[in-house]
């Protein structure tokens, strides 16, 4: 009876990951496309190159990062009629006559060496400004990061805050410790291991401790794993990324060796070997991506080819620096 809730109970845990693993990703791909209509930058004290270059960045990463349909700028500026729009009201009525979901204003301004951007996200059906936001660019190469975010923060309809990924980062946000000093990272875990088969038929569930460290190469992090649960394993372990939001879910597995700890003095007589070699398949969550550390939640299902074919659920937390 034990052992059936335990293994109820570790499915319903295991089903919870997988979904929210799933839903991250359906968020993260997107599933629906909407048209807007990008005004002519308006600027002040800023040279025309670096304005059509400015726009056309932001243009090209908003086609890069979402499924959007950008209005042509001939219609737009047709629609315009050589007027300008800087505000809600003017910028509905061009959005509706241009059929658009969403209507782009920015302004550029020159404050000595910086330059000021000022955007607002005009949602055309409410009538109103889904995202309204600035920041600064502190130099003309920054520039090129700034327009990136303003395509992040319009794809995902959110302030600049809220858009940060590794990768991405500002030059005025180098001060805050948003994400973590290298690509090197290690971490500590603690946690229960949950018997699925084998362990002397114990079903008792286990304290359980990692010490793992590896690389992040882009949207894959592998590493090297030494755990005490049960016995001892280690493993090298591989995990693909979903996202380089701080809400990061991933998944992934690991191939190693694990002794397991068995005390029925049965298997002594019987000569089995208690130790072989582990395969894992796991999923997880890590938050706070962006930042110099990383709150990790694992849930892994290990499988030990040993002569008790010991399998178990092994759920831990842990930080990552």
């Amino acid at each position: 009876m034990l052992k059936s809730i335990i293994k109820l109970s570790g499915k319903k845990v295991l089903s919870l990951v997988i979904f929210v693993v799933a839903m991250n990703i359906i968020q993260v791909s997107g599933l629906w496309a909407e048209t807007i209509a990008v005004l002519p930058f308006y600027s002040l004290g800023v040279d025309e190159i670096s304005i059509q270059t400015a726009e056309s960045i932001l243009k090209n990463d908003i086609r890069k990062l979402s499924s959007m349909h950008i209005i042509s700028q001939d219609k737009t500026n047709e629609s315009l009629a050589g007027e300008q729009c800087t505000e809600v009201v003017c910028a509905v009525e061009i959005g509706r006559e241009l059929d658009a979901d969403l209507v782009l204003i920015t302004n550029l301004s020159k404050l000595g060496e910086k330059i000021i951007i000022q955007y607002n996200l005009v949602d055309v059906n409410k009538g109103q400004s889904a995202v309204l936001d600035n920041t600064t660019s502190n130099t003309i190469e920054d520039l090129e990061v700034v327009m990136n975010r303003i395509a992040m923060s319009i794809v995902e309809q959110k302030p600049l805050a809220q858009t940060v990924e590794v990768g991405a980062i500002m030059q005025k946000e180098e001060d805050i410790p948003r994400r973590r000093s290298g690509k090197k990272f290690i971490g500590l875990s603690f946690g229960y291991l949950y018997p699925q088969h084998g362990y002397d038929e114990d079903y008792e569930r286990s304290f359980t401790l990692d010490l793992r460290s590896g690389y992040e190469v882009g949207n894959v992090a592998v590493g090297l794993q030494f755990a005490a649960r049960h016995g001892f394993a280690t493993n090298i372990y591989a995990s693909y990324l979903f996202s380089k939001k701080d809400i990061c879910p991933y998944a992934g597995g690991a191939f190693g060796f694990h002794w397991v700890a068995h005390y029925d003095d049965d298997w002594y007589d019987d000569n089995k070997r208690s130790d072989g070699l582990e395969f894992i398949a796991n999923a997880g969550i890590r938050a706070f991506r962006t930042y110099n550390f990383q709150v990790i939640l694992n849930i892994d299902y290990a499988i030990t080819f040993n002569d008790f074919d010991d399998r178990a659920l092994i759920f831990t937390i842990g930080l990552l620096k």
